[in-house]
């Protein structure tokens, strides 16, 4: 429980930072690819004997990388194009999985396992989460234009480039640190849900990231705390937590909106 309190508190800020970045730029279809295709790069690592972060941190760069070619050199949409890609990778996932005899238990790569976590998660998850928030903390006011308006911001005359392929590239790197907490599949919900909480709650980004650090903590703290006396999951309990915090954001936003329309 102690440490996964402390992984909880590790990832809870990586992810609420990049999840605001996420909900401006419409990319939330996109951590979930990510998450989803990670899956065969963990397998393989398994396979060749390194460390699973290294299979995990690549396949999901070629996943990104993969996306983004095609979207700029395809007539095909970007949400078609990660819908292809992310099925293909995660299929490729499944397969390889069931095809080799092994004794890691695939519900813990995808659902996490933070009450069976030790110190080599605590200080990859650490390291990369200093090393993201750090960037996002760094360059978050020429990620916030580049999300409102990329063309303006290659006006301006920032790196668009380097800051799409850059943010895909803290995208994979946040995905593999939660990967030992939350697992594959549950940690697009850290991905996305503290930013749309916040962006319901307020409307300046620089308090948005605020508020988004401190939902995600809370939910985290809290769905551990409440997990060992619901004798649940403590990954699954926070995304409800979470889940049901956007439920009152959301309400909420919608009570001012008929208050204010009432008085007019």
């Amino acid at each position: 429980m102690r440490d996964a309190f402390l992984i909880a508190a590790i990832v809870a800020v990586p992810t609420a930072l990049l999840s605001c970045f996420l909900v401006l730029k419409g990319w939330a279809l996109m951590g979930d690819a990510v998450s989803h295709a990670i899956l065969p790069g963990v397998v393989l690592a398994y396979i060749l004997g390194i460390p699973l972060i290294i299979g995990a941190f690549v396949a999901g760069m070629v996943t990104t990388l993969a996306t983004g070619y095609l979207s700029a050199n395809s007539r095909v949409k970007q949400d078609t194009v990660m819908g292809v890609v992310f099925s293909g990778m995660f299929g490729l996932g499944i397969v390889l999985f069931t095809s080799i005899r092994s004794d890691a238990h695939l519900d813990h790569i995808l659902f996490g396992n933070m009450l069976g976590i030790d110190a080599q998660d605590l200080w990859t998850a650490g390291i990369i989460s200093v090393l993201v928030s750090g960037l996002l903390l760094l360059k978050w006011k020429d990620l916030m234009l580049h999300a409102f308006d990329p063309a303006q911001a290659q006006a301006s005359g920032l790196r668009v480039g380097w800051l799409h392929y850059g943010l895909l590239t803290i995208l994979s790197l946040t995905i593999v640190a939660t990967m030992s907490a939350t697992g594959l599949i549950l940690a697009v919900g850290l991905l996305i849900a503290p930013g749309a909480i916040a962006f319901l709650v307020t409307r300046r980004f620089g308090r948005m990231l605020a508020v988004a650090v401190a939902v995600c903590l809370l939910s985290m703290m809290a769905g551990v705390y409440a997990s060992f006396f619901l004798d649940s999951a403590p990954a699954p309990t926070i995304i409800l937590i979470l889940t049901a915090l956007f439920v009152l954001a959301f309400l909420r936003r919608l009570w001012i909106l008929r208050r204010t329309s009432a008085q007019i």
